[in-house]
């Protein structure tokens, strides 16, 4: 199995799995590849990092709960993995040069 083909499956099973706790090792684990390996063989393929990648799809999938719901950012911000709603709304600006509040009444 090709490089590309092994990401591409691992990408759908974070994509699947995003709403669990899931770091590098555990996406390892589950690869069957160490996970020094398989950090260079992601940057290779996606031109980005594993936990880079992990945070963006947990910051879209969440930026679509902003935009199709009205639960409370906190809670959003919990169920993505973010210790606090400070930290979600550092990092969601840093992602969409917007705070998750002014997104939702925005977007």
């Amino acid at each position: 199995m090709a490089h590309q083909d092994i990401i591409q499956t691992l990408t759908e099973w974070i994509d699947d799995h995003i709403d669990q706790p899931l770091n590098i090792d555990v996406v390892a684990k589950k690869s069957g590849y160490s996970k020094w390996y398989l950090q260079r063989m992601f940057r290779t393929v996606k031109r980005q990092t594993l936990g880079e990648y992990i945070r963006q799809r947990r910051l879209l999938m969440a930026a679509k709960e902003l935009r199709n719901t009205q639960r409370p950012i906190f809670d959003i911000a919990m169920d993505y993995g973010y210790v606090s709603q400070q930290t979600f709304s550092r990092v969601f600006r840093r992602e969409f040069d917007r705070t998750p509040t002014d997104y939702r009444h925005h977007a």
